[in-house]
């Protein structure tokens, strides 16, 4: 299986998703590559997104897996200020498109719509945007060696974390 269909990338999607809403952050990290990129670019202005996460602004950047997985251990310290109560969180995606990329490469096109409720203010919001993801087959299971997470209402209210988004 070197390729990958739009139903199978849909349900690969749905379950990161899906161990995204329930805080299941193991099952999350076991589906990224040891050196995965995990980007949500910031806007340059109106119409353009920056493009370089070493040189430009970025709202959220982790290269490599170990750094997701320093990110979710201060998520579980209790030390994180956005994650000192965690809120409950929702994903949706759909319109999800694959293309090959390569042998054992495909790139997954996607839209998200991501609500989350702050339970200490009361307060819900929801962040839409796209998905990039690139994934690789290694062995017989796919991986995230990329995720590109393109939020279209970047005016954040309240905090953001990897989980939701």
């Amino acid at each position: 299986m070197s390729s990958m269909t739009a139903a199978e990338a849909a349900s690969f999607l749905s379950r990161e998703a899906l161990y995204l809403d329930r805080f299941d952050f193991d099952s999350w990290l076991a589906l990224y590559t040891p050196d995965c990129r995990f980007w949500m670019p910031a806007w340059r202005d109106d119409g353009t997104q920056t493009e370089d996460p070493d040189r430009e602004l970025s709202l959220i950047f982790y290269r490599g897996r170990r750094n997701l997985e320093d990110r979710v251990q201060r998520i579980r310290s209790g030390f994180s200020v956005a994650s000192a109560v965690m809120p409950r969180v929702a994903h949706m995606i759909g319109n999800v498109l694959v293309e090959p990329a390569g042998e054992g490469r495909v790139r997954v096109d996607s839209s998200f719509i991501s609500n989350v409720h702050d339970v200490r203010t009361n307060r819900s919001h929801s962040y839409f945007g796209r998905y990039e993801h690139e994934l690789v087959l290694d062995g017989a299971e796919w991986k995230i060696a990329s995720k590109i997470i393109r939020l279209m209402n970047d005016v954040v209210p309240t905090m953001l974390d990897v989980y939701g988004v």
